[in-house]
């Protein structure tokens, strides 16, 4: 088995993902005395809101690691890098380079990780740019999913995928399917579908007891299934099943990634939850049949579901839909399988299962789990690794070839870095597109009559500087003043420049006709959140109900959301400075300006992490 090579793991998942082929591979190569570089899953599409939860994770693992890099267990990194997770967009590639691989190079140098094994399950330009980045002795492309199947949004990763395959050394795919596919681009493709830890089920099925208590209070029969509770399962399937077979309990052990309300209802299943991975065999132990009910999709022809060996290594009888690689693995192994095609024929073949089998069955179960296991997977991998990297060693370039290559290359990235700066500049500073980008922070509405006009004042605002469009705020709350929309002046400013900011304020209203009777000062206030806390304390004190809010025009969706969160109960109506003399332009952004937006755009970030928006 291959050993005493560094190894850096391009993964699509995380670490702390539910359990895959990713971790067991790696920990096992890590075991065996590589050390493993395990770089969490850099995406094949663009985040949506779905996706929020997984991007707090990253900064927190970021955050809580050392530049995010942190030792998992012996010979094992992982790298948690924070990046612009756009795969297919030239300019974050760009700037990638600098956010995410400098880091990773400063890292290798730190520890010594040259010229690694680069193993990655990702075919995206993004991990394309970092393969080159890391100059592998080899390079390995296990394609373990089709990307492209999997949401409308990853299907632009096929030219990347397609590239990929031809410039890897070696490629392992998990289906035949998947197989067939890589064999268009390249004849160094092989089909290694996942493996099962077999001694580690072997050792928990061997022992007297070591049933979860949860698993154990359960009426049996036990109908189990182990693994995600994503969209590809047919949670339908199980619904249907549960109907059909009330005295049998259907228990599924594994994280929500989708709406499980169809599995709600159903009185007899279970949904146990996510669980480490070392007590998956335990739970498996309790169950009676195990369970394969996948959705039939484009995306599941070419899944090989990594349980079905876990399920045999416990002697489990199984029962799976009709997947190609399902029917494939029962013709490789004489129908070891009960394959189910709906819900009366799954019905009827857990019935059956349910029936005890035989000594013989139960071995024939075991030895079909141990003809897969990783130990016998991972050597015939290594066997091939190592074949390519001698290899590699019998044709590798002579020096001066490699040292010409390596200037080369680095007259094409000073040329690319040029270019791209030329782009940058063009794009921030001679057109709008940066106001394009800005125009979601700006909101304002037609005024209308309200209790107060609620000023929130400059501090250093965008500007940085002090007494910055405090002026024009004040102008705006005069103007919707002499209009009579609101009888009241709420000025909100704990900033303190040489005089009170509010005070300054104040008297300028008061010069401009606004009575001093009319004007409420609030004093402690250094950021928007506050603005809000301490302004509601004065609205609710006097009964005030809708607010005319007057602040810049690019701090209005954070001071809405800020007030949407903390006093819902308050009608606030945005009425930003009309002509900001900041933000005042003909077409592209000054570099104050951009600075002012980004900063603007963090603090948002910043609000909606600490829960104030």
């Amino acid at each position: 088995m291959l050993t005493g090579r560094d190894i850096l793991c391009i993964s699509s998942v995380d670490w702390d993902f539910h359990w895959q082929i990713h971790h067991e591979l790696m920990s096992t190569l890590a075991a065996q005395g590589n050390r493993v570089l395990f770089i969490e899953n850099t995406g094949v599409r663009a985040p949506g809101v779905s996706d929020m939860r997984r991007v707090r994770q990253r900064i927190r693992n970021w955050w809580h690691s050392t530049k995010g890099f942190r030792l998992e267990r012996e010979n094992l990194f992982v790298y948690s890098p924070l990046f612009l997770p756009f795969p297919y967009w030239w300019l974050a590639r760009w700037l990638n380079r600098h956010v995410f691989f400098r880091p990773l190079r400063r890292w290798m140098a730190a520890t010594g990780f040259r010229q690694p094994i680069v193993w990655t399950f990702l075919p995206t330009p993004t991990a394309r740019d970092l393969i080159r980045e890391v100059d592998p002795s080899l390079t390995i492309y296990y394609c373990a999913d089709d990307f492209s199947a999997s949401s409308h949004a990853a299907r632009r990763i096929k030219q990347s995928e397609a590239r990929l395959l031809a410039e890897a050394d070696l490629v392992f795919a998990t289906s035949q399917r998947l197989l067939e596919r890589a064999q268009r681009h390249t004849s160094r493709a092989q089909r290694f579908p996942a493996g099962v830890n077999y001694d580690q089920f072997a050792a928990v099925a061997a022992a007297p007891d070591g049933v979860p208590a949860d698993l154990k209070a359960l009426k049996r029969p036990i109908a189990g299934y182990v693994g995600a509770l994503h969209i590809h399962l047919d949670q339908q399937l199980i619904a249907d099943l549960a109907r059909r077979m009330p005295d049998v309990t259907f228990a599924l052990v594994g994280p929500t990634h989708s709406d499980t309300s169809p599995l709600a209802a159903c009185p007899n299943v279970h949904l146990l939850g996510g669980r480490p991975h070392e007590d998956v065999p335990h739970y498996i132990k309790g169950f009676d049949v195990g369970l394969v009910p996948y959705r039939v999709s484009e995306y599941t022809a070419s899944v090989y579901p990594v349980k079905l060996n876990e399920y045999l290594a416990m002697g489990l009888p199984v029962v799976a839909t009709d997947l190609p690689e399902i029917r494939r693995f029962n013709d490789d192994h004489g129908g070891v399988l009960a394959v189910a095609g709906d819900a009366a024929q799954f019905e009827r073949a857990v019935r059956a299962a349910l029936t005890p089998s035989p000594p013989a069955e139960l071995e024939r179960r075991r030895s079909v789990a141990r003809a897969n296991s990783w130990t016998s997977r991972i050597e015939a991998m290594s066997a091939l690794v190592t074949s390519a990297l001698a290899e590699r060693d019998r044709t590798r370039e002579r020096w001066d070839e490699r040292l010409k290559r390596a200037y080369r290359r680095a007259r094409r990235r000073a040329a690319e870095a040029v270019l791209a700066l030329v782009l940058v500049y063009g794009v921030l500073f001679e057109t709008s597109t940066v106001w394009m980008l800005a125009a979601p922070l700006k909101l304002e509405a037609p005024p209308r009559q309200a209790d107060a006009i609620v000023v929130f004042a400059g501090g250093v605002g965008e500007s940085g500087q002090a007494g910055g469009g405090y002026q024009e705020r004040v102008k705006q709350a005069i103007d919707l003043y002499r209009q009579g929309l609101a009888p009241h002046v709420v000025i909100s400013s704990g900033f303190v420049f040489a005089f009170k900011e509010a005070d300054v304020m104040r008297a300028l209203a008061i010069a401009n006709g606004v009575p001093e009777s009319a004007i409420v000062l609030e004093l402690q206030a250094a950021n928007t959140y506050q603005n809000v806390m301490f302004t509601r304390e004065i609205l609710e004190k006097n009964g005030w109900r809708r607010i005319l809010l007057v602040s810049s025009p690019y701090n209005m969706r954070r001071a809405l959301m800020a007030w949407k969160k903390a006093a819902p109960q308050i009608d606030v109506v945005p009425e930003p400075v009309p002509l900001s003399q900041f933000y005042a332009h003909d077409r592209g952004a000054s570099f104050a300006q951009i600075r002012g937006l980004v900063r603007e755009c963090a603090a948002l970030t910043v609000y909606w992490w600490r829960g104030w928006i």
